[in-house]
């Protein structure tokens, strides 16, 4: 979470992250009412806003952090409308971000905003829930760019003690209908998620367990150990 526990620790945790070799950091955007968001991320994000971080800070944030791994936003719809579309895409493309997650923005609706986002070099990234039809993940597959983020589980994150049943199939159902890599997240947190979702998953997002930790870099070593 961008700005969370402060502006300089959250840059620091940037650096020690990507320095360990993940290929990827999805940096939040905090925002007032974090409707997919669990217990941990909301807490982060309000202490964050709280701290005076603006959508123009989290873009300063990952400024700082670019060049060491792949930078991901994940944004609510309201900040970057509020920031304005068209500024929000050329300024997070400037400083390094390459794709960006709405998790409020369903595929119908992004249809005027996925040009601004393309035309200034930002992946878009869609979810696919568990209770998406194939008909809605072949739409899904087929508006994303960069990957497609297959969410876990239905409701919000947080961490889990096991990966839901029937998670195999999920992803193999997303698989067969785009050449895109496919992301998991929600619920991760132990090297025995990501040892399960070897050869089912390209990627796996781990959100909450990090946020909540007071040290992020041992899980993620031990994390980046169980990917083999």
């Amino acid at each position: 979470m961008a700005g969370y526990p402060d502006r300089h620790r959250s840059i620091e945790n940037g650096r020690r992250l990507a320095g360990a070799g993940v290929a990827a950091l999805e940096i939040g955007i905090p925002f007032s009412d974090p409707l997919a968001d669990g217990p941990v991320i909301q807490k982060a994000g309000q202490a964050a806003l709280e701290g005076g971080l603006t959508v123009g800070g989290a873009i300063e944030i990952a400024a700082a952090i670019s060049g060491r791994a792949a930078l991901v936003f994940m944004s609510y719809i309201n900040p970057i409308l509020a920031y304005g579309p068209d500024r929000f895409a050329a300024d997070a493309s400037s400083a390094g971000v390459a794709a960006l997650i709405v998790p409020d923005l369903p595929v119908e609706e992004a249809e005027a905003l996925k040009p601004v986002f393309r035309q200034a070099g930002l992946d878009t990234v869609f979810l696919v829930a568990p209770t998406s039809t194939d008909e809605r993940i072949q739409r899904i597959c087929a508006a994303s760019t960069g990957f497609v983020y297959c969410v876990t589980l239905t409701g919000i994150t947080g961490v889990r003690a096991d990966l839901p049943a029937g998670l195999d199939a999920l992803l193999g159902r997303v698989r067969a209908r785009t050449e895109l890599p496919v992301a998991a997240g929600f619920g991760i947190s132990r090297p025995e998620h990501i040892a399960a979702l070897k050869g089912h998953a390209d990627a796996a997002v781990v959100g909450s367990a990090l946020v909540a930790a007071d040290d992020p870099l041992p899980l993620v070593e031990e994390l980046l150990a169980a990917c083999g």
